[in-house]
């Protein structure tokens, strides 16, 4: 691990992100019911990975989060999807479910050192989910991030905070987050805060308000609503990357929310 410091292409996608700062995607790509309503009858289960990132134009990475992947995996999944492709990976909750997190220096450095600089250019942010219990405490926070490497293996690494109690919601969280480059995941779930900040190097989005009896989860108009916002987002002067994940409520209905939402950003025919 360093040192801590302060466009698609695919003879068989319909997918083409004319605009690379936008990536919508959802999380993983294994998922029994997607088999219903998403992936091909009788496509091979070996073969998911590769048919979702034609469709997407990003995942976010579930299994880090609980299990350590050997290098040739993060080389796999590369290898696998097309060019433009990325994913944001989940870092191991050994790092963010502990007491102190300033002890956390171990086991950020067993994650990023665990072959993830093999997804090369089609590595995207790095989030690190803290528990819904946790609650803000400025100097173990603030120690913390100061672990957060800036890069491996020569990649940039871009980090996002998923935190969960209410006490981040003040500006002390959001400037710390800045100072060390990191930015806050904004959510629109009602159960955890929704922290957004103007000012942040990109945008992570996660959507978690799926509704089974819609067909793309969210209807058209709310799409619609996120739309914009990643347009403003991606836009003018001061042009960002965005991240958009569906990923929870009726996770059914992902793939087609993020799809739709593509289609609506003219970036999926």
């Amino acid at each position: 691990m360093e040192t801590a410091a302060e466009p698609l292409s695919s003879s068989d996608s319909n997918t083409r992100n004319t605009n690379p700062r936008i990536r919508v995607g959802i999380g993983g790509w294994t998922f029994e019911p997607w088999r219903d309503n998403f992936y091909p009858a009788g496509l091979a289960h070996s073969k998911e990975l590769h048919y979702a990132s034609r469709q997407l134009t990003a995942i976010e990475v579930n299994g880090t989060y609980y299990s350590t992947f050997k290098p040739a995996t993060f080389a796999k999944w590369h290898n696998e999807t097309p060019e433009g492709f990325m994913f944001s990976l989940k870092a191991n909750r050994f790092a963010t479910h502990r007491r102190v997190l300033a002890e956390a220096g171990d086991s950020i450095a067993r994650f990023v050192d665990s072959g993830i600089s093999e997804l090369k250019d089609k590595l995207g942010p790095i989030v690190w989910q803290f528990m819904p219990t946790k609650v803000f405490e400025a100097g173990d926070f603030e120690a913390f991030l100061a672990l957060l490497p800036r890069e491996v293996g020569g990649l940039r690494l871009r980090h996002a905070l998923d935190v969960r109690h209410p006490s981040f919601v003040t500006p002390e969280f959001v400037a710390l987050a800045r100072q060390y480059g990191c930015v806050p995941v904004c959510t629109d779930s009602d159960k955890f805060p929704a922290i957004a900040d103007a000012e942040a190097d990109f945008a992570y989005l996660r959507l978690m308000r799926s509704q089974s009896d819609v067909a793309t989860g969210y209807k058209p108009a709310a799409i619609a609503h996120w739309a914009e916002g990643v347009r403003t987002w991606t836009a003018g002067e001061r042009a960002r990357d965005v991240f958009v994940y569906f990923i929870n409520g009726a996770k059914e209905r992902a793939p087609a929310g993020a799809m739709e939402l593509l289609r609506q950003l003219g970036l999926r025919t």
